[in-house]
């Protein structure tokens, strides 16, 4: 077995990951777990088969974070460990399959309300109020018509943040008789296509008119300086329409529940859900159908004309 070092193995391992064409979502998140895990051993640079399972486990009670974000860092090295047992032979087991993955608490499915979803719309353009000079006032808030057509695509077609990101400009199909767009994903590079509504479709096209300079494989949304927008960038900007707006807890993941749960009260197919979010299990949609479904048995309760009229 070849004797390979820690910082060796993640470079081999890193090179393996671009080559099975991993999402740049799950790369960056993998480089993020082992960055921290090799600044962890300091200035030493262990032999990859010399690690020890209990210094992993030191590794990971070390990390002050949520149990979903330790659930992450554990996903990332046991891919590590299981190239390295698998393809480069420079560890004879897989240690993380003996180390215990975190069960992080379910988060509650909160989507936003027709209310909050407005509030934000309407609240896109400018400030909230400040004193300035003794009095009132406001200024109009930069990129309106982009933060605008991302909040309703995002309500009209429940996109991860990752997702939203990637997309590019050819991506986004506005003509009269299709509106859809086009949704790359990263292993294997299947695409889904997801129809939009022709309100959205119009403030897209909208925001577009604003860029008369970009090309086709331009990202479909882009920051101030127009560099492509990222995660950190789309939390930004939801968070700071929510604070507007008076919307608590406002985060790009809430449209996806906003989407799922509103798409089955309206009448939409369980099956179409799971296409339509990229899914592949049907386990995740049965979770907003349950949601869904006791919508419908408390609206019945309210309004049972049996019950109202105590036949």
């Amino acid at each position: 077995m070849e004797k390979l070092t820690l910082s060796q193995a993640l470079n081999g391992y890193d090179l393996h990951a671009q080559a099975r064409h991993l999402s740049q979502h799950t790369l960056d998140d993998y480089r993020n777990t082992f960055r921290r895990f090799k600044a962890w051993w300091g200035n030493s640079d262990p032999y990859f088969d010399e690690i020890l399972r209990e210094q992993i486990e030191d590794f990971l009670s070390s990390l002050n974070l949520k149990k979903k974000t330790v659930l992450n860092y554990h996903t990332g090295l046991s891919a590590l460990w299981e190239w390295a047992v698998e393809v480069a032979r420079i560890a004879p087991t897989n240690l993380l399959h003996r180390i215990e993955r975190p069960k992080p608490e379910k988060p509650d499915i909160i989507p936003y309300t027709e209310q909050e979803i407005r509030l934000m719309l309407s609240s896109a353009d400018r400030s909230k109020a400040y004193m300035a000079n003794g009095t009132m006032a406001s200024h109009n808030i930069a990129n309106s018509i982009r933060n605008r057509a991302i909040i309703l695509l995002l309500t009209d077609t429940g996109l991860r943040a990752s997702e939203l990101c990637d997309l590019k400009i050819r991506d986004a199909d506005l003509r009269a008789n299709i509106k859809r767009v086009r949704v790359i994903e990263g292993k294997g590079d299947k695409s889904r296509h997801i129809p939009i509504s022709a309100r959205t479709a119009q403030a897209v096209w909208k925001y577009l008119l604003t860029r008369p300079d970009s090309r086709l494989d331009d990202p479909l949304f882009v920051t101030r300086t127009n560099s492509p927008m990222d995660r950190r960038n789309l939390f930004d900007v939801i968070e700071y329409a929510g604070d507007r707006a008076g919307v608590p807890n406002a985060h790009p993941h809430r449209f996806r529940h906003t989407f799922a749960i509103n798409f089955l009260r309206n009448g939409g197919n369980v099956y179409a859900l799971q296409d339509i979010l990229g899914h592949e299990s049907l386990k995740t949609c049965m979770k907003y159908l349950k949601i869904a479904q006791t919508d419908i048995e408390n609206a019945h309760r309210l309004a049972s004309p049996v019950d109202n009229w105590q036949l």
